[in-house]
């Protein structure tokens, strides 16, 4: 293989939100031998540097799920921005419908100044209900929300649209599974937005030629790399694209069924050092 793409979350990420020791040196060889490393997230690049900031690693970057792509130097190679009209209107809805939500631009997440104290009190409401709800993995998945770098808080939407920064992203979250198929059905076939799932309890959407995979073969054709000699590593949904588009994948142990069926190879989990076993497996 000569181009290997790692997604974050659930993936190179441990639960604690770090990169594992092991992991890392896993890159820092594979690098070393001359592959090309592609970090693939839905995370905002300037979050991804900065969790890259003190570690020996330089890859190329795909952010906000695909709609954006950094070389390894940090010059922008590619963007793919929400029409600001479209955009505009999903957040007045979003909004009007009381979803927490973040958008990506190319220097902050913007999100509501009110959206925390939102996602509690729907946390507070979905445990007053279901006393047996694991709250533990509840706080884990707002923990993981809020370990992101580079919130800018707004009162209103209307601040976003206003500010002319391109927005690549918007995520919505939420605990109440039906307002989140409420929103997922709103969305869903929207001509203008690439909709998928990076969480149990999010949707996002990005341009509607934006996607992971597509990021990656445009990385590779600069790269005069062919796609067979690309390989993925993902746990899911929003990784389906690249895992798909890669001439071998990687799904994680604790992937999403989805995502194991699509792939090639099961990896150790994202605290057992699997992304170093997935590189050990491509290359021995």
């Amino acid at each position: 293989m000569d181009v290997v793409a790692i997604d974050l979350d659930g993936t190179l990420l441990n639960r604690e939100h770090t990169i594992s020791a092991g992991n890392a040196e896993a890159i820092k060889q594979a690098q070393q031998d001359g592959v090309d490393i592609v970090i693939a997230t839905g995370r905002a690049y300037f979050d991804v540097h900065q969790i890259f900031a003190d570690l020996p690693i330089r890859p190329w970057v795909i952010s906000a799920n695909g709609a954006v792509i950094h070389t390894p130097d940090g010059t922008l190679f590619e963007e793919k921005a929400l029409d600001r009209g479209d955009a505009g209107e999903a957040l007045k809805w979003l909004e009007k419908e009381a979803y927490y939500y973040e958008v990506f631009s190319g220097s902050s997440i913007y999100t509501p100044q009110n959206g925390r104290e939102l996602l509690h009190v729907e946390m507070d409401r979905l445990i007053s209900a279901n006393p047996e709800t694991d709250k533990q993995s509840l706080k884990h998945a707002l923990d993981k929300q809020f370990s992101q770098n580079g919130f800018a808080f707004v009162e209103s939407y209307e601040e976003i649209v206003e500010s002319k920064d391109p927005m690549y992203n918007i995520l919505a979250f939420t605990f109440d599974l039906d307002k989140l198929e409420k929103g997922k059905e709103k969305f869903h076939d929207h001509p203008s937005f690439t909709m998928v799932s990076s969480a149990e309890h999010n949707f996002e959407l990005e341009d509607h030629t934006a996607s992971k995979g597509s990021a990656l073969k445009s990385v590779a054709d600069h790269l005069c790399i062919p796609m067979d000699r690309t390989a993925a590593v993902g746990d899911s949904h929003n990784d389906l694209s690249m895992l798909e588009a890669a001439g071998r994948s990687a799904a994680m142990e604790n992937a999403v069924d989805d995502v194991k069926k699509a792939s090639d190879y099961i990896t150790k989990s994202n605290d057992d050092d699997g992304v170093a076993y997935a590189i050990t497996h491509y290359f021995s």
